[in-house]
């Protein structure tokens, strides 16, 4: 048997002790914010799917004093992206698509030679549909993915550049990307959704909500944005900037989905599983983009990646509405999850994201 020294245990024994997360510094970076006003929202930390951190901080509404809990539901924003590109993953792995088909094959687009994996990956080239509704479309009424497809037609302003060329962020991408998996399976894209994915995973409090449905959740977190000449928190939803979440209330792919902290921890976990895809499907989406010149560009399937981290890869995805800032980061390497959602639209966001991040990667 091999002998062991004092020294060389209590060395293993010191590497251990430094390795594990401090989250008495994660705490204390959270509750200094909050108390400045520069955070409200939950936070939540996961080892190997155990909760190890969960904190709720701040109001679910600020007029009325109305604190938030740990359960509280938030919008998601772009967060929403990586359930869409699920969507399309398990449609592919059924057969129903291929991701180097062309959009055209299944879309009336003015735009040719775009493939399926251009949308997925932003390098489509797409112009951007909010600015053509902003232009066009008559805002009494609520415009959905059918009205968005038809005023792309209606106007066709011209494609940015080449697919495959360069990554520009494309919200368009992704509606037309659930249009697409309405398209090929038959099914609606809330309905698959629910059914597929979060019915499945037990996400129960997760749906795309409609204004009204959002409105009857009790436990649903206001978007807000601090008035400087008023010195305080506004309700997002009473400022014009945020009309666009009414009139394309409808719209399905790029955003919509609202959940809590704990569901989205059901999902993350679930992606190291084969509940809703294989495993050889999933790793394409944190997978980089090679470009057509070579470049890398550091974005999947809905999922974008920090490569070059001591603590191994990291996926993410950030997600900004009007009022709320969210995210959620994945440590595969140290199976650790971090979920920020803010309903307060901090300025101070990245800043506390990426201390808490430094703090997660020691």
């Amino acid at each position: 048997m091999r002998k062991y020294s004092f020294f060389f245990l209590l060395t293993i024994c010191t590497i251990t002790r430094a390795q594990q997360i401090n989250y008495n510094t994660v705490d204390s970076i959270l509750q200094s914010n909050a108390g400045k006003n520069h955070f409200s929202g939950v936070v939540l930390i996961a080892e190997k799917g155990k909760v190890k951190y969960e904190q709720a901080l701040g109001y679910r509404e600020f007029a009325e004093q109305l604190p938030l809990e740990k359960t509280a539901i938030f919008e998601l924003a772009s967060v929403s992206k990586q359930f869409t590109a699920m969507v399309i993953m398990m449609l592919k792995e059924k057969g129903l698509l291929q991701y180097d088909d062309l959009v055209e094959k299944y879309l009336a687009i003015p735009y040719k030679g775009i493939r399926i994996r251009n949308l997925l990956t932003h390098t489509s080239g797409l112009p951007d549909y909010q600015a053509i509704m902003d232009a066009h479309w008559d805002k009494s009424k609520i415009a959905g993915n059918k009205d968005i497809l038809e005023y792309l037609n209606t106007y066709a302003p011209p494609i940015l550049f080449e697919p495959g060329t360069k990554y520009t962020y494309s919200n368009t991408g992704y509606v037309l990307l659930a249009s697409i998996a309405e398209k090929v399976s038959g099914r609606d894209f809330i309905e698959f959704c629910n059914k597929e994915i979060f019915y499945k995973l037990n996400m129960t409090h997760t749906a795309i909500r409609t204004l009204q449905e959002k409105a009857a959740e009790k436990n649903f977190a206001i978007g807000h944005i601090f008035v400087k000449e008023k010195n305080e928190f506004i309700r997002a939803d009473s400022f014009p900037s945020s009309d666009y979440t009414i009139w394309l209330g409808n719209r399905k792919g790029p955003g919509r989905i609202s959940s809590t902290a704990e569901d989205l921890l059901k999902w993350d976990q679930a992606l190291y599983t084969e509940k809703l895809i294989s495993q050889s499907t999933l790793e394409e989406a944190f997978t980089p983009t090679v470009l057509k010149d070579g470049k890398i560009s550091n974005y999947g399937f809905g999922w974008n990646m920090i490569t070059n981290n001591a603590a191994g890869k990291i996926v993410w995805h950030n997600g900004d509405n009007p009022g709320y800032k969210t995210k959620i980061m994945r440590f595969p390497g140290k199976r650790i999850t971090l979920v920020i959602l803010c309903n307060n639209a901090s300025d101070q966001f990245e800043k506390i994201s990426k201390e808490i991040q430094d703090v997660l990667t020691k």
